[in-house]
């Protein structure tokens, strides 16, 4: 079915999101695996782009050929970007040196204060809390779902991080939930500059990657915000911030974005807005989505494709090569009813921290 309306659907190319290269864990829980591929899988899938016709361009590339109409019917070749949100070091020590054999350009976004150790991995440390203890005391806590949460089994570990997820994300405010996140720290002794000096790149890292023509190093804010739910003033600091020590940091200013989260409660247009301000030329969102040449005028708000660790297959690349999901995934957003079409989303649009 994919490939007989592949033509119609699969746009001009691709953005390809990703989080972690890591080795398989055989942990039982794992509430963030979602967000990590295996090397393997990291290798096969640049090689699977290329066989499918496309070639792997930068970010600044493909943005430029949006602009100047060069697609398909230009006599190009459809093409697809490899992009990383956050600047993980297994990004630096796993994935650079398989892209750099590879000769495959990519982008990594750094959220400038885990690189600086200030800002809360706080999906990380939710996922440690939780797989540590057998109950967690939320006593105190502004809005709490209740005063404890049963953690004991692997069921409850499931539930309990949902739940707590939920509570954090769509219930409280993004101040809240850090403060909410170093209090349970603090409670059960986990040290957060520690864990992000233990999973994060530093700047020593950032600065080699730099040199690097193949790689392209983008904003993602400096505290990791949830850019829309915050207010204007404070959206545009911490844009801004994340600016000012890149340039800091590595000598030039980021020219490309992409929003935390990135989904559409996570995104507003005025952000797109704020960002143009600050002299971005581009910005992902992680709204499904292939590139077509109506987003040279959406340079704000560009779609991406998640590699999603639970399904690490060729029948996923090659479905959001095709472009068909997210004709889907357009339908649905109106369909009323059909357990079919969301059954199918859940496996190709996987949430995304």
């Amino acid at each position: 079915m994919s490939k007989a309306v592949a033509p119609v659907t699969q746009g001009v190319g691709a953005i390809f999101m990703l989080h972690r290269v890591l080795p398989v864990s055989d942990a039982a829980f794992q509430p963030n695996k979602h967000l990590e591929i295996t090397p393997e899988f990291l290798e096969h899938t640049v090689e699977r782009i290329r066989e499918n016709g496309y070639q792997i361009i930068s970010l600044g590339e493909a943005i430029d050929l949006l602009k100047l109409g060069h697609g398909i019917d230009h006599g190009r070749a459809r093409y697809a970007v490899l992009t990383f949100d956050d600047g993980f070091r297994d990004n630096f020590e796993i994935a650079y040196p398989i892209l750099k054999r590879l000769q495959a350009p990519f982008t990594i976004f750094l959220g400038s204060g885990l690189l600086d150790r200030t800002t809360e991995l706080w999906w990380v440390a939710l996922e440690q809390l939780v797989a540590n203890q057998s109950c967690l005391d939320l006593s105190g806590q502004p809005q709490a779902p209740s005063d404890t949460i049963a953690c004991a089994t692997l069921e409850d570990k499931v539930a309990a991080f949902s739940t707590i997820v939920q509570w954090l994300t769509q219930v409280v405010s993004e101040t809240e939930q850090r403060e909410i996140i170093r209090a349970l720290a603090a409670r059960y002794d986990l040290d957060l500059p520690a864990l992000a000096d233990e999973l994060m790149m530093t700047w020593d890292d950032a600065r080699e990657l730099a040199q690097d023509p193949l790689v392209t190093l983008g904003g993602h804010t400096h505290s990791h915000f949830a850019v829309a739910r915050l207010e204007a003033d404070a959206a545009e600091a911490d844009m801004a911030l994340g600016v000012q020590r890149m340039e800091k940091e590595l000598g030039r200013r980021p020219k490309l974005f992409a929003y935390p989260y990135g989904y559409p409660s996570a995104v507003s247009p005025r952000d797109g807005e704020i960002a143009a301000k600050l002299g971005f030329r581009a910005c992902v969102t992680t709204t499904p989505g292939v590139l077509r040449a109506n987003h040279a005028s959406e340079l704000m708000q560009l779609p991406r494709v998640s590699l999603n660790g639970e399904f690490q297959d060729d029948y996923m690349i090659d479905q959001y090569l095709s472009g068909a999901p997210f004709a889907l995934y357009d339908t649905a957003k109106w369909a009323k009813s059909g357990f079919g079409i969301k059954d199918g989303l859940s496996r190709l649009f996987p949430s995304t921290k």
